[in-house]
C-alpha cells in the first residue's frame, strides 16, 4: 500500500475505536476492559516478534518504550474511558481531546524544536474550530457528567498522549517498530492492572457485542491503527501527525449515523468540511519536503 495512503486509512481505523468502546462499556468497567485489550495485542505482537526474529531494544530503549505506553495507551485512554464511564458526555470528552492537536504542538516545539510556521498554528485553531462545529450539537451543558472531576480526567488524557507522541518521536524512534509497540503495551497492561485492582469491582457481562469489541479493538486499533500511528510519527512531523486526530471526530460522526442512525446537521457537515480544511493546512510541506518512501 502506497504510504501516501497511510493518513487517511489511520483516520478511518482510529474512529472506529469510539464506536468498538460505544459497544463494550456497558459489559465491563474501563480499565479492566484496557488491561484485558493490552495484554492480548502485546501477547499477538510478542509472538509475531519471536516468529519473524525481529530484535528486541536494550534495557534503555525498553524503558522508553514502556513509558510512551504508559502515556500513549494506558493514561490516555484508561483517563477518557474513565470520564465517559462516570458520566461525562461523549460529546464534550471529544471536544477535550480535539485539544491534543494544539498542546502536542506545544510540546513538540519545546521538546524537539520543530518549526511550526504560522499556516500549521492557522491549520490547528481552524481544525480545532471544526472539530468544535461537529460536536457541538451533541453536547449536553446540563448533563449532571460534566463535572471537575470528569474533565479534569479528560484534560489528562490529551496531556498524556500529547507527551507521549513527542517521547515516542524522540526516545523510541529508532526501536524495531513491532517491537518497541509490544512493551509499549507491556507498560500500559501493568499500569492498567493496577488502575483496575485499586478503583474497580471486576464484574463482567458477557455478551456478543463485548467479543466482537475486544476482537475489533485489538485486531484493528491496537494493532492496525497504532502501527500506522507509529510509522507516521516515524516518518513525520509530530505536531502535523497530531492534526490528524481533528478528522476521528467527523469520521466517527458519519460511522455513528450509519450504524446507530444518529442525525447529522447542515452545520456539523460544514464543521467536516472546516475540520478537513485545518487537517489540509497543518500537513502541508514544503514542495521540498516530500514524504519518505518506503
Amino acid at each position: 500500500m502506497p504510504v501516501s495512503l497511510f493518513p487517511a486509512l489511520f483516520v478511518v481505523l482510529w474512529a472506529t475505536g469510539f464506536i468498538g468502546a460505544r459497544y463494550a462499556m456497558p459489559y465491563m468497567e474501563p480499565f479492566l476492559f484496557l488491561m484485558l485489550r493490552f495484554a492480548i495485542a502485546g501477547a499477538i505482537l510478542g509472538v509475531w516478534v519471536a516468529v519473524t526474529g525481529n530484535k528486541w531494544p536494550d534495557r534503555r530503549g525498553a524503558l522508553h518504550a514502556i513509558i510512551a505506553g504508559c502515556l500513549i495507551h494506558g493514561a490516555y485512554l484508561g483517563a477518557v474511558f474513565w470520564a465517559i464511564h462516570n458520566g461525562l458526555p461523549a460529546g464534550m470528552s471529544a471536544l477535550v481531546v480535539g485539544l491534543q492537536p494544539l498542546i502536542t504542538a506545544v510540546v513538540a516545539g519545546i521538546a524537539l524544536g520543530e518549526t511550526i510556521e504560522r499556516r500549521h498554528w492557522a491549520g490547528l485553531a481552524v481544525g480545532f474550530i471544526g472539530v468544535s462545529m461537529v460536536l457541538w450539537p451533541k453536547l449536553s451543558i446540563s448533563a449532571q457528567g460534566i463535572t471537575p472531576v470528569n474533565v479534569a480526567a479528560a484534560l489528562f488524557s490529551v496531556v498524556a498522549i500529547s507527551i507521549g507522541t513527542v517521547w515516542q518521536k524522540r526516545f523510541v524512534g529508532q526501536i524495531d517498530l513491532k517491537a518497541g509497540t509490544t512493551l509499549q503495551y507491556f507498560g500500559a497492561m501493568i499500569l492498567m492492572a493496577a488502575m483496575t485492582f485499586a478503583f474497580e469491582t471486576h464484574q463482567i457481562v458477557w455478551s456478543g457485542e463485548l467479543a466482537f469489541a475486544m476482537a475489533w479493538l485489538v485486531l484493528v486499533l491496537s494493532i492496525g491503527a497504532v502501527l500506522l500511528l507509529m510509522v507516521l510519527i516515524k516518518q513525520g512531523a509530530v505536531s502535523r501527525v497530531a492534526s490528524l486526530f481533528y478528522l476521528v471526530p467527523a469520521v466517527t460522526a458519519l460511522m455513528a449515523y450509519a450504524l446507530f442512525g444518529e442525525t447529522l446537521s447542515p452545520f456539523q457537515l460544514v464543521g467536516m468540511l472546516i475540520a478537513t480544511l485545518g487537517v489540509a493546512l497543518s500537513t502541508a510541506q514544503k514542495c521540498s519536503a516530500r514524504l519518505p518512501s518506503r
